[in-house]
Order: C-alpha cells, then structure tokens, then sequence
C-alpha cells in the first residue's frame, strides 16, 4: 500500500524470519476451525498509530458498519462476526508478531489488512497461507501468495487509464516523477515509465525522498521548475504529500504544471488545502461523492451509525467495508476457511463494496476507476472508467 513508511532492514528481516519461524515450530497449537454458532473472528489490520492513523478512524468505522449488516443478516455461516482490530501503523515486525498472538490465540478465522506494503509482505510470510487474508488498499500489484486475496486498486486500473487521458487530454507528454523511497511508488514508476513510453511521451527525472514530515521540498521544486515538465506524477504518501503540494503551489508551478496524485484521497486533501490544489488531479476506485446508488446506501448507513461527528470517508478506510463483505463471501461460497477450497471459491466471487458489487478474478478484482481534479477541497470526477481488469492474474 502507500503509506508504507518503514524501510526493509536486515534488523527488521531477521526480526520477521523469526517471529515466522516461532509460528511454523508450534503449528498445533492452531485449533481446527470454531464450531457452529460461536464467533467468526475476523483479524483487522489497520492503521491505529505512526504516520498513516489518520485514516485509521475511518478504517475501523467502515469495518465495524460491515460487520453490524453482516451480523443482522445471521453473519458467516451462521456465526457472528468478532472483529479484532489491530495496529499495522508501526514496523512491520510489529505487525507479524501480532498475526501470529491472534492465530494462536484468537483462532482468528480471517485476515482483512489495509495498511502498507512492507507489512504486506512480512504477513504473507508469516501467515503462510494458513489463514486467508484479504488485502485492501491502492498498491503497486503483483501479489499472489497462496491463500492472499487481493481487492485493491492495481496500477493497471489506477495509473494506466488516468495518465494516458492526461497525456492525450491535457497533452502532458513530459513527466517528472516524484515518490517517498519504498517499494509502492518505485513499483509504480516502473509501470509509469512503460505506460508514458506508449503515449509518446518522456521521464524528464525521477526522485525519490526518505518518507517522513521533515522533508520541506523546496529543493526538489527548484528542480522542478528549472526541469520544465508538462505533469508531475506524484507517488508521497500522507504528510509528504501534503507538504509537497503546498511547497509546489507556494513557487506557483500550479499555475503551469498539471499534477496527478495516485494516493490522493479527502483526508489528505484537506491538508493540502484549497488555496494549493489547482490543477491537481487524482486517480482512485472511490471517492465520497462518487455516483451510483451503491454508494448513496453506503453513506447512508454510514452516517445514520456515526452521526455528524463521523470519520472522513474516503478509499482508506472504505476499503474495509468491502474487505468484510469479501470475508463473508468469501467463506460462504468455500464453506469455510479451508485454504484449498477458498482458494477455488475466489475465481469468480463477487460481493459488495462501497461502490457497488464487483467480481474477483485471479484473486484480484475488476471495478471501475476515477480521475477527478480537485476544486478546492472537494473532488470533481471528470473521466470514468468502467470495468477496468486488475492486470494481475493469480492462480486460484
């Protein structure tokens, strides 16, 4: 995902091979499934500290709304859901040990995790498999362990359809390319750079900065200015983002240069503010006032549970919404959680989301995509896309 904001170090590694290997040496102390009529408990891993929690309100709240319809309709096979709420804000070992504390003892049935790649990665390796895990937010594409199951926007949907009606719309044929230093906005470019060449266009550079609210940009935007593109395609995540987007408009390039944020979403806006968001433009499956009835309902429900006092909508934290009904589905259609016939059971499955139904295929999942500009702190959506396919193919 993209608010990762750790690096990989070999500390962190080893300190994740071992929590791994703790799980893999007690592999009996997992108990057999719960019996009928007992809780179905649903791990979440959500952003509830460090720099990504301010979208952890809206990230529990969403589950929780999920969970309540799900269970006032018999739950999961006839349990009612038990969400367990878990912090994926801090290092990702953080993370695997307490994957592995709710597999041993919990029992938990499911994983949902909306939270950054790096954590990603170290709970595939420490689950393996032996719980399915739903994986939610916007990411850099190509997961496909076993038993993980994929909901997020891929940069096939994301990136490919949103920058090449830039570069033919808005003719934005020269590209500087900015992002915080981990694997989801270097991922990213990587497709950036094959989509941009199709379009006849060029990579006039390409940076990267260490993630964290210290970096002030000015540096950066001087290179922007004297480099001359026609867009900038923007990969920082939550602070970052917002304070090179102030930096950018206070040298007044907004005024010349288009920008595309592809993790750009309300909260984040907000802090980037009215007066630095012209010609800033953004890229997602949903925002909050994204049409369809679907997402009228969701709403609805949304703020009859919460009140006027509720979490900022937004795709993190939506996410989670679609993540839960996933589970059910998911569980429904295998008869369980046994990871081969859950595995069969993806091809195929469809459910509900925030923005309506969609259908999982290779464990990923086609949904239609938004490019919106923003005018001031809302977002206007000017392209749709429909039914984009995730460009990932797993094997079920």
């Amino acid at each position: 995902m993209a608010f990762d904001k750790h690096g990989t170090t070999r500390r962190a590694l080893l300190a994740t091979a071992a929590t791994g290997a703790a799980f893999v040496a007690f592999p009996r102390m997992i108990c057999p499934a719960a019996a009928a009529n007992s809780e179905f408990k649903i791990g979440l891993f959500i952003a509830l500290s460090g720099p990504a929690s301010l979208f952890g309100p809206t990230q529990k709240a969403c589950a929780e709304l999920a969970t309540e319809e799900i269970n006032k309709n018999g739950g999961i096979l006839g349990r009612q859901i038990k969400l367990i709420p878990t912090d994926a804000g801090g290092p990702p070992v953080e993370s695997t040990k307490s994957a592995i504390r709710l597999m041993l003892e919990e029992n938990v049935d499911m994983f949902v995790g909306s939270h950054d790649s790096a954590t990603r990665e170290a709970l595939v390796a420490t689950i393996k498999g032996k719980v399915p895990y739903i994986y939610t937010p916007t990411y850099e594409g190509g997961e496909c362990a076993f038993n993980t199951y994929v909901i997020a926007d891929t940069p096939e949907q994301q990136i490919h359809p949103s920058l090449t009606w830039m570069m033919k719309e808005r003719g934005a044929k020269s590209v500087y390319l900015i992002g915080d230093d981990y694997v989801w906005p270097r991922k990213c470019n990587e497709h950036a750079h094959k989509y941009i060449a199709e379009n006849g266009g060029k990579v006039v550079a390409e940076e990267y900065v260490p993630f964290g609210a210290p970096n002030k940009f000015e540096e950066i935007v001087t290179r922007i200015k004297s480099a001359k593109p026609e867009m900038v395609l923007i990969t920082l995540v939550g602070a970052d983002n917002v304070n090179f987007n102030r930096t950018f408009a206070g040298f007044g390039l907004d005024k010349e240069i288009l920008r595309l944020s592809l993790l750009l979403e309300e909260n984040t806006l907000l802090g980037i503010g009215s007066e630095s968001s012209n010609n800033l433009y953004s890229s997602m499956s949903y925002y909050a006032n994204a049409p369809g009835e679907a997402n009228k309902k969701f709403k609805a429900a949304y703020f009859a549970k919460f009140g006027a006092k509720a979490p900022q909508l937004g795709l993190i934290g939506a996410d989670c919404y679609g993540g839960i009904y996933c589970a059910q589905a998911l569980a429904t259609k295998a008869g369980g959680t046994d990871a081969s016939k859950c595995m069969a059971a993806s091809e195929g499955l469809s459910f509900a989301t925030a923005a309506g139904t969609v259908t999982m295929h290779g464990r990923h999942v086609d949904k239609t995509e938004y490019l919106a500009i923003c005018k001031g702190t809302e977002f206007d959506i000017i392209k749709t896309f429909e039914n984009v396919k995730s460009g990932d193919e797993c094997k079920a």
